[in-house]
């Protein structure tokens, strides 16, 4: 016990100590992050791009804290503006700013024939040399960090697990990204005094690497990868004390070496698991065998595919000869799906298609859809079928959710579908709402429906008895969007946002802020809380729920519009037949592509999704995928027969 505890009677080993697990805690929080991101190159590269401000400061006489923290800003500033370039991939942007900056720092240094003591405390550390000021910057770092960590936390999530869905949330995750940046800055800079430039990485990365391996939650990660620092810091001290050894670089050693005895444990863990199965196997194989016991795993859905990615689908319509076709966008495959005599507009809920035609709407299984249970996503692929036809008029809305389908018709009829039977392949009707005709819609929300009425929305259940009325009217009650954030209804002086919280429905306006023809039908990508609207004939609206704010653009005229989400393009198609992007907030055209005859633009839509956007051309047969991140580029152009006058995308 001695011989432990010899190192820690000397102060300045009691301070390098204290420094050792403030740092390891900072590092615990950040490297989590660090870890689960994907960022141990950038924090590679941010250690060695200190070089250059630490050269030049030891040659000025300055602060070598100070003179990090520029050259880090430097690094840290440059990641961010090269990795906007759709040109360099963030690997090479990295790998560039990382070989310059340490190459200036080593020309620095060579001009320098004294600077050869200061290099290597730089490159390895010197944490007994640690003084009380340094303890203070250190514990200040590690509250920055606890700060940052704790009110950011939901955002870095959604940050490190799926960009889009956090885009797609008004996450952010621009800001998020720079701020986990941030921090990686600040505490590579405030640690490498301890540990050194060169070896803070294994102690920003190690402990969280190794507690991946004993904990699957995030906070429980971090706990446990402090506990590993703490435990490298102690551990390297005392090797150091008694052998010699240089401390920073034992103490990141030791690190390094307990993830690898937690890999190797937990690779130990599943070997008596996997004896324990074989000796079953074995000792089953002589043995009558049990009966069949059903085993459903997660996802499971009977008589289809999951499969790892989206499996789009186009449900294309030709309004001449009543032939509906699904194209299959991953193999490319027409399938033929019906026919429905009079077909003249197309609805689609993200697996059926709903085909309005004489008296009736056809709905077409399109074979392809997602089942998103917020923190993961499943994605199915089946057969394309048609199910039948639903007695009515052109629906003014089509709605569903895992338990019921609501097709809302002018006359203000909405009918209900049991949508569990509907995915079987059966019409079932459940229910009716009515009220007075209008263009509305009912939506299901939270286990209710909201159903519009002429001047507000009222609240349902699932059978379709009215249970609440949303206090905010909405005068001439017209358009209507399901997003993450909420439903919006379009109304004559703006929009009407419903919300649910505890069991309560709220309404909330969002009204216009100047002149401008009112919105009357909005379009978006699935789960985004960016909508776009015609505004009469020669303009646009777009609406940012999460915001809470409206932007109006003047385009010309206009013949479809949809926009992407946050920080991606408007699209608008023009009569003319040239498919624009703009600017969502301000409205500046950023690209321009011809794509049909400005006679084809009647009966043309734009579908969008994550990555692209879908053109039907009604003129003739051609769906023409476009690349709306590089420049409108027609990635490539499908071809049914007939005309492809209506068209709707499923899947998503």
């Amino acid at each position: 016990m001695d011989w432990l505890l010899l190192p820690f009677e000397v102060s300045f080993v009691q301070r390098a100590a204290l420094a050792g697990l403030l740092v390891s805690a900072a590092c615990a929080l950040v490297g989590t992050w660090v870890v689960l991101r994907g960022m141990a190159f950038i924090g590679d590269a941010m250690s060695h791009g200190l070089l250059p401000g630490v050269a030049i400061a030891s040659l000025a006489g300055g602060n070598l804290l100070v003179g990090a923290a520029l050259s880090a800003g430097v690094m840290a500033a440059g990641v961010t503006a090269l990795t906007r370039s759709r040109r360099l991939s963030q690997d090479t942007s990295i790998g560039l700013l990382f070989v310059g900056m340490l190459a200036a720092g080593v020309i620095i240094v060579s001009h320098s024939r004294s600077f050869a003591v200061d290099l290597t405390g730089f490159l390895f550390g010197d944490v007994l040399a640690v003084g009380p000021g340094d303890l203070i910057g250190l514990a200040v770092t590690l509250a920055v960090v606890a700060t940052v960590s704790l009110l950011g936390h939901r955002y870095f999530v959604a940050l490190s697990f799926d960009t889009r869905k956090a885009r797609t949330l008004g996450l952010r995750p621009g800001l998020a990204n720079a701020l986990l940046l941030g921090l990686v800055t600040l505490t590579i800079v405030a640690s490498f005094r301890v540990v050194g430039t060169l070896l803070v990485f294994g102690l920003l990365i190690a402990p969280a690497a190794a507690a991946t391996f004993w904990a699957k939650r995030i906070p429980a990660i971090m706990a446990l990868a402090a506990v590993f620092g703490a435990v490298a810091t102690l551990t390297g001290l005392i090797v150091s004390w008694h052998w010699g050894t240089a401390a920073g670089a034992t103490i990141a050693a030791v690190a390094v070496l307990l993830f690898f005895l937690s890999a190797l444990a937990s690779a130990l863990r599943r070997w008596p698991r996997r004896a324990l199965l074989a000796t079953g196997l074995l000792v089953a194989s002589c043995a009558q065998p049990p009966p069949p016991v059903a085993d459903v795993p997660h996802g499971y859905v009977e008589g289809a595919e999951e499969t790892a990615e989206a499996q789009s689908r186009l449900v294309v319509a030709d309004a001449a000869t009543g032939e509906v076709r699904v194209v299959d966008l991953i193999t490319e495959q027409v399938t033929p799906a019906g026919r429905v005599e009079g077909v003249r507009a197309a609805a689609g809920d993200g697996r059926f298609g709903y085909l309005a035609g004489n008296g009736s709407v056809g709905i077409v299984d399109s074979g392809s859809w997602m089942v998103d249970h917020g923190d993961h996503v499943h994605y199915y692929r089946a057969p394309v079928r048609a199910v039948g036809p639903v007695a009515g008029p052109v629906p003014s809305a089509v709605h569903s959710d895992p338990a019921v389908t609501a097709l809302s018709f002018p006359d203000g009829t909405t009918v209900l579908l049991d949508r569990a039977r509907l995915d079987a392949g059966a019409i079932v009707e459940t229910g009716r709402i009515t009220r007075a005709p209008h263009q509305g819609a009912a939506v299901p929300y939270h286990e209710h429906i909201l159903a519009s009425e002429p001047d507000g929305v009222r609240v349902h259940d699932r059978q379709g008895r009215p249970v609440a009325a949303i206090d905010q009217p909405c005068p001439r009650l017209e358009g209507h969007a399901s997003t993450r954030r909420g439903v919006v209804f379009g109304c004559a002086d703006g929009a009407l946002l419903v919300t649910e919280e505890g069991g309560a429905f709220r309404g909330e306006k969002i009204p216009y802020p100047g002149p401008g023809e009112r919105a009357t039908a909005f379009t978006h990508r699935p789960g985004s809380t960016t909508l776009a609207a015609k505004s009469g004939e020669r303009g646009v609206w777009v609406l940012d729920v999460a915001r809470r704010t409206w932007h109006h653009h003047d385009t010309g005229p206009v013949a479809a519009v949809n926009v992407v989400g946050e920080g991606a393009p408007l699209l608008v198609l023009g009569r003319d037949g040239v498919l624009r992007a703009r600017d969502a907030a301000t409205g500046a055209e950023r690209a321009a592509a011809p794509l049909l005859p400005p006679d084809a633009t009647g009966g043309a839509v734009i579908q969008v999704d994550t990555t692209r956007a879908y053109v039907n051309n009604p003129g003739s047969g051609e769906l023409y995928e476009i690349d709306y991140n590089d420049n409108l580029r027609r990635a490539r152009t499908f071809t049914v027969p007939g005309k492809a006058s209506h068209m709707v995308e499923t899947g998503r």
